[in-house]
């Protein structure tokens, strides 16, 4: 089998990723308006053929970070592989997603004093701050109250008075923000996996920043899970280094965000209790309770500071009104409710209501299985977080192919080698596709991310039978350093 030095993959990927920054231009989530004219609907053939351009170039990226991830090559050389498949889409219009605009909207309902968790952006004034970025909302969340934290939207309301709520330098200011909490990113994962030396490094790098996923929905579509992410992730490595107070006010912080980087309370609480002196009771009291309270007092005081309210905490729901394909839970209760509904003729929606609160119920229990698990010594603590954010991405009411990198960034520091490691790895190569440049979700989606599934088991199998005694990435060799062909 033919393959490229870690030099040769860095080029494919970064071909690849300018490929699709390129056919963003006309195949991307453009706004619908733009006084600028750069961002602007083109004609049905462009379109077309920048849609082909664009998952070109994805399909370039994705090949070549599945051979890089095999390919020798140094933390130092994996850091410059970033810089270069990250640089083509930092000017590019949003991809992948309209969520940004939700953002610089909301980013403006806060700035002219609107309830922005009572209202959606259609409350906003078309010819005023953030009209544009109102327009450009996707349909159903255009009467949609926010569900993030406060933290987040003073941060989109910062952008949207530097830049007036005008949508390229609005745009490009988030995207600022999001490239931010890559480095970040960067920064937790060289030091979570430090422990497993330099090789660790590299393996995390790659599962949980090269990643395509992560650089297409973070970069390209500027999701605020980056940020959540980068937050918690810091938070723990301020928990492993025994500052858990310090960890556990960025842990709230990042729920102030978005809330599911609740979860690490509880693992930052297992830390914390493995590590206290005293009884078994105290050690737990203080796991349990330290943590929660910490986070609990910065959630609050950034609520107070920012002034939007606490109506957060009753839009937490709100996500899980709207179906997506991906959640387990919706389809199978949605199943379930029109199978009794032609039957016996009920109601559909109270047994998929019933049917996702089970799914939540199951993802909780699973939780703390993994916590207790984790107290008694196995798995790590940070090993059990990211399995457990998998577990709550899985069991969700809604579920975005994003979501999956709450979990596969912490598996990367991790077990970015093992079992975990490589069905995640095959998972974000799949999802990838499921959303099309424009934030559609075509039916073709799905079966390029079938397909491209499949293509990724074959290969994790035949990778395990070929070397079922090494699961570790050889270390890089002076040829391979220096652009040569691998053997």
């Amino acid at each position: 089998m033919w393959a490229m030095s870690a030099v040769g993959y860095r080029r494919l990927g970064a071909a690849g990723s300018a490929a699709a920054a390129v056919g963003g231009w006309a195949a991307g989530t453009l706004p619908t308006r733009d006084p600028w004219g750069i961002w602007v609907p083109h004609g049905p053939g462009v379109t077309v053929a920048a849609t082909v351009l664009a998952y070109l170039g994805l399909t370039l990226l994705v090949v070549a970070w599945w051979g890089y991830g095999r390919a020798g090559s140094s933390v130092r050389e994996t850091l410059t592989t970033l810089g270069w498949w990250t640089a083509p889409m930092l000017l590019a219009p949003p991809l992948f997603s309209a969520d940004v605009y939700s953002y610089i909207a909301q980013g403006a309902m806060v700035l002219e004093g609107h309830d922005v968790y009572g209202a959606g952006p259609s409350v906003l004034d078309p010819g005023g701050v953030g009209g544009d970025a109102a327009a450009s909302v996707g349909g159903h969340w255009t009467d949609t109250p926010a569900p993030y934290g406060p933290v987040f939207l003073v941060l989109a309301q910062a952008v949207t008075l530097a830049t007036g709520g005008t949508i390229v330098p609005a745009v490009l200011g988030m995207r600022l923000i999001a490239v931010a909490a890559l480095a970040l990113i960067v920064w937790a994962l060289r030091r979570l996996a430090r422990d497993r030396g330099e090789d660790g490094e590299r393996g995390a790098l790659w599962l949980g920043a090269l990643n395509p996923l992560l650089l297409m929905h973070v970069v390209g579509g500027m999701h605020n899970d980056g940020l959540m992410i980068a937050l918690m992730l810091a938070g723990v490595v301020l928990a492993r280094r025994g500052r858990w107070v310090a960890g556990s006010a960025l842990v709230g912080l990042a729920m102030m965000v978005k809330s599911p980087a609740a979860v690490a309370l509880l693992f930052i609480g297992v830390i914390v209790g493995r590590a206290a002196a005293g009884p078994a009771v105290h050690r737990v009291v203080k796991g349990l309770v330290g943590p929660g309270l910490v986070a609990g007092a910065v959630a609050a005081g950034a609520t107070l500071l920012a002034g939007t309210g606490f109506g957060w905490l009753r839009t937490q729901s709100v996500a899980g009104t709207i179906h997506t394909a991906l959640s387990v839970t919706s389809d199978l209760g949605l199943l379930l409710g029109e199978l009794l509904h032609a039957l016996l003729g009920t109601d559909p929606d109270p047994v998929k209501t019933a049917v996702q609160r089970l799914g939540l119920a199951a993802a909780l229990a699973v939780i703390a299985y993994l916590a207790w698990r984790s107290a008694r010594g196995r798995p790590s603590p940070v090993h059990a977080l990211g399995l457990a954010l998998v577990a709550l991405v899985v069991l969700s009411p809604m579920v975005q192919p994003w979501y999956l990198l709450w979990g596969t960034t912490v598996v990367a520091a991790t077990a970015w080698d093992g079992r975990a490691g490589r069905v995640l790895a095959v998972l974000s190569a799949a999802l990838v596709y499921e959303t099309a440049p424009s934030g559609a979700t075509p039916w073709y989606g799905f079966a390029l991310a079938a397909v491209v599934g499949a293509a990724g088991t074959v290969l994790v199998r035949r990778a395990a039978t070929a070397r079922p005694d090494r699961t570790r990435v050889p270390a890089p060799r002076t040829a391979e350093r220096h652009g040569a062909r691998t053997p």
